[in-house]
């Protein structure tokens, strides 16, 4: 019986491989929503065998459903992200995990219904969808934390062995299938009491299935792509935030609290960022310096040419700041033609130089629709030494500021020089 079993059991293994990466590999011809739908369509009957269907094998007792078709899936999808990328194969990580979560919800509603019998062999088991409600979630949790994981894996060992590209599948899926293994057997321990030769048969199986498909896709390398698989070269951080959805949320705080006028952060957002970036300098017991910009005579600009031409050479100027502050520093419209900008780890002197480098630059680039030069006004103020908060810098700057367009505009003040 085991041998037969086990002759079974490698059968599925092959099958469900071949079968699944035919779809993956003619994905461009069939569409990337078929293989998509294929894998994710079994993850219940998954969980099901996992739970109640087990078979004796020359190893222990093990699960198909657990060893064959999940440790399948997760490869599966280790090979999706080498054929493509973080962003694509995300959409399997997070359609299982979403799906599988509405699949527990809409079981749980089930079992508020009053049920019938048609007949006595047609009784609902409504412990069997009580338990693998929970199952069902403990398993999607894991499946999420294994897809991230065994990746991010296969890119870490891409760096020790980029030229190996079968030992680092299957070395990315051995401690993975692993980790898996535990979690998944402290749940069923839980629920059914489940023994611990059921754990080590599983293990010892998903390691046999592990090698089976790292032996499949070896072939499937050889054969198909040729050459080494190298990892993508870019850096952990950035693959996990693709997995994670992160550069999107990056790219959605981008794009709010911004002027929309000129580009620049708004005062909304500088009520946030400018505080928070001082917080993190002084923390770290560097300097911050912040300096506050006034064009100089604009609303005669407006009175001369009209709101639409001072509105275009505003823009213009907030162009010519944002291009010439360094990439740390933070540039905001405070209000009106007032600019603020935030230098984090920038002791006054420096914040000086590059004070009189955006005065330099607007003058020389900027000029009004008569071709006259346009000119600005600063004040600059530094912490720690002029102040340890935000409001405290700004409202400094802010005096400074007036001070130079009371001294002539056209200039900066900052520190008096026996202070600086």
């Amino acid at each position: 019986m085991q041998t037969w079993n086990l002759a079974l059991f490698v059968s599925e293994a092959v099958l469900y491989f071949v079968l699944m990466t035919t779809l993956l590999h003619f994905r461009h011809r069939i569409g990337l929503g078929v293989f998509l739908t294929a894998l994710g369509v079994m993850h219940f009957v998954e969980t099901y065998l996992a739970a109640v269907f087990y078979i004796e094998l020359p190893f222990g007792v093990v699960s198909p459903g657990s060893s064959v078709f999940f440790a399948g899936k997760l490869m599966l999808i280790l090979m999706l992200y080498i054929k493509e990328d973080a962003s694509t194969v995300r959409q399997p990580i997070y359609g299982l995990f979403l799906g599988n979560l509405v699949t527990v919800a809409m079981a749980q509603l089930l079992l508020l219904h009053q049920t019938v019998e048609p007949t006595a062999a047609q009784a609902a088991d409504m412990t069997f969808l009580r338990e693998m409600g929970l199952l069902m979630i403990w398993g999607t949790t894991l499946l999420y934390v294994d897809s991230l994981g065994i990746i991010l894996l296969y890119e870490r060992l891409g760096r020790m062995m980029p030229r190996l590209p079968v030992a680092r599948f299957w070395l990315s899926g051995a401690l993975v299938l692993t980790f898996d293994q535990i979690g998944f057997f402290a749940l069923l321990n839980y629920l059914f009491d489940t023994p611990p030769e059921v754990f080590w048969g599983g293990w010892r199986a998903k390691m046999v299935s592990l090698i089976l498909y790292s032996a499949m896709f070896a072939i499937y390398h050889r054969l198909l792509r040729g050459g080494g698989v190298l990892h993508s070269r870019r850096p952990i951080r950035d693959v996990f935030s693709d997995l994670t959805f992160r550069e999107r949320y990056e790219d959605l705080l981008s794009r709010t609290g911004r002027d929309v006028l000129t580009g620049v952060f708004d005062r909304s957002r500088m009520e946030i960022e400018a505080p928070r970036l001082l917080r993190e300098s002084l923390k770290e017991e560097e300097p911050a310096s912040l300096m506050i910009i006034d064009v100089d005579y604009f609303k005669s600009i407006n009175d001369r040419f009209g709101h639409l031409r001072g509105d275009a050479l505003l823009k213009e100027i907030a162009g010519c700041l944002q291009s010439t502050v360094r990439p740390q520093d933070h540039l905001f419209r405070f209000g009106g033609e007032e600019f603020v900008v935030m230098c984090p780890r920038t002791a006054y002197a420096e914040a000086l130089l590059l004070g009189e480098k955006l005065c330099r630059t607007i003058r020389n680039q900027v000029n009004n629709p008569t071709g006259e030069a346009v000119t600005i006004s600063l004040g600059i103020a530094a912490a720690p030494e002029d102040g340890g908060s935000f409001n405290s810098l700004l409202s400094l700057a802010d005096e400074r500021l007036y001070q130079a367009k009371n001294d002539g505009r056209n200039r900066i003040v900052g520190r008096p020089i026996a202070e600086a």
